[in-house]
């Protein structure tokens, strides 16, 4: 990967964590908590919500080794005391982070579709990026970086929404499931959250990671070659 795509790719990945983590704050915030607000969490500042080793380390390593850009912030503390319904609160606002990535992929695709309808040069430059090729001449092309910028907010965000949707605690996806089972059945299922790392780690190594993120490439990269 270029030093170029490289840097979009992070700078990208920090937009989609902090859009993640800011919303969990947001919705907190809305069904009563205040607590990730009092501490500054409710903000599209991305130093508020930078963890080290997820949101700088493991991206880079990532990138560089070529694989699939992802990461993750600092845990937006919630306190289950300020919240009316704690069981279905705890679900929304779990699932509101892998929603705004999706929505933010949703727009990114859009304006590629509007980009390309604006000029021709926007699908020739993608595809020729896409296949390892330069699609146009050198120059100054402002639309096509731009697409470029939006190709991969929509690859990013939508590998970190899929990814966090695994129901596996502490990912989105096991506080979403938690909010659905019945309170027996939630009690049990939490025990495996000492060991939820692991096994995400286990899914990865397997190449889990691959099965999820080759669909998400697939729809996206069918939408620019159209």
């Amino acid at each position: 990967m270029d030093v170029l795509s490289i840097v979009i790719s992070l700078i990208v990945l920090l937009f989609a964590i902090t859009v993640h983590e800011a919303s969990h704050g947001w919705v907190a915030l809305k069904l009563g908590d205040p607590t990730a607000f009092h501490l500054g969490r409710v903000t599209l500042n991305p130093l508020a919500h930078i963890d080290p080793i997820g949101t700088i380390l493991v991206p880079i390593i990532l990138i560089l080794f070529r694989a699939p850009a992802f990461g993750w912030a600092k845990p937006v503390p919630v306190n289950p005391l300020n919240l009316k319904n704690p069981r279905r609160d705890n679900l929304w606002i779990s699932a509101a982070g892998p929603i705004s990535n999706l929505i933010v992929a949703a727009i990114s695709l859009m304006g590629i579709v509007f980009l390309k309808a604006l000029s021709p040069n926007v699908s020739i430059f993608l595809k020729g990026f896409l296949l390892g090729r330069r699609g146009l001449p050198p120059g100054f092309y402002p639309l096509e970086g731009l697409a470029l910028i939006l190709f991969f907010a929509a690859l990013i965000n939508t590998y970190l929404a899929v990814f966090n949707l695994i129901p596996i605690p502490p990912l989105d996806g096991g506080g979403i499931l938690m909010g659905l089972l019945s309170e027996e059945a939630a009690r049990k299922y939490e025990r495996i959250t000492p060991y939820g790392f692991l096994i995400i780690l286990g899914i990865i190594y397997l190449g889990g990671l691959q099965i999820i993120v080759r669909p998400i490439q697939i729809f996206i990269y069918t939408i620019i070659f159209m």
